[in-house]
């Protein structure tokens, strides 16, 4: 007896930490339904006392070519997945057993699980969280919402600008209703790493990577069909 009380004693404090960190994501994900959430990211800037730039935009105020172009390029079976590319995860999967170099495998879902509830870097933990957050995300948010928080919460510029209304603004100066398709493209492949790539001054390769999600958004468009008004994207 003394000893399993030593024991409580010992695990008390890590345990009901375990316990706060697996409650937040279960009480706010319904709460994000309707408010606007801020980042993991944007809070860590906050505070350190680093600007945050973030004005929140309703997904129907966003271009349709942006969603395509952000879908295609970074999730293609975003409306057709239920959070997770299980065929994705599993290639991943093997790839890690086989000491092969990572892809990430990562949908906009668990995007969103991580920025809104874990951290940055590369680690099996985090994936392996990720995995029940984005399940329980794709459960709770219809893919309408999920695609308005990642538009909104996800990096965008070098010196903090979060979400596509910042992104648009200080790349190009224009609203992110307002976009052609290659501004819209050069946005969505600046996601990967927007503190190096410049929509606003491309390299050629930047620029090669952006037609080619131009062109497959222009085809495929209508497999995003499900963030757009009323189902269907004006391309």
């Amino acid at each position: 007896m003394a000893r399993r009380k030593q024991l409580w004693h010992i695990l008390r404090i890590p345990l009901g930490i375990l316990a706060v960190l697996v409650a937040l994501p279960l009480i706010l994900t319904p709460i994000y339904l309707v408010i606007q959430p801020v980042s993991v990211p944007m809070l860590a800037r906050l505070l350190t006392l680093q600007p945050v730039e973030r004005q929140w935009r309703d997904i129907d105020d966003i271009s349709d070519r942006l969603k395509a172009a952000v879908i295609l390029s970074e999730d293609g079976q975003f409306c057709r997945h239920w959070g997770v590319d299980v065929a994705a995860l599993r290639i991943e999967i093997d790839n890690y057993l086989a000491g092969r170099e990572a892809r990430g495998a990562s949908t906009l879902t668990m995007q969103v699980a991580r920025n809104l509830f874990l951290w940055n870097g590369q680690s099996a933990i985090r994936k392996a969280l990720e995995v029940p957050l984005a399940a329980y995300i794709d459960l709770v948010m219809p893919k309408k919402r999920i695609m308005e928080i990642y538009l909104n919460i996800a990096e965008w510029g070098p010196s903090g600008q979060f979400g596509v209304a910042a992104g648009a603004e200080h790349a190009f100066g224009r609203e992110p209703q307002n976009l052609d398709w290659q501004t819209a493209s050069l946005l969505a492949v600046t996601l990967p790493n927007p503190l190096l790539r410049n929509p606003a001054r491309p390299s050629a390769g930047l620029l090669r990577v952006a037609r080619i999600v131009e062109a497959r958004a222009r085809e495929y468009g209508p497999r995003a069909a499900c963030v757009g008004q009323d189902g269907k994207l004006a391309l």
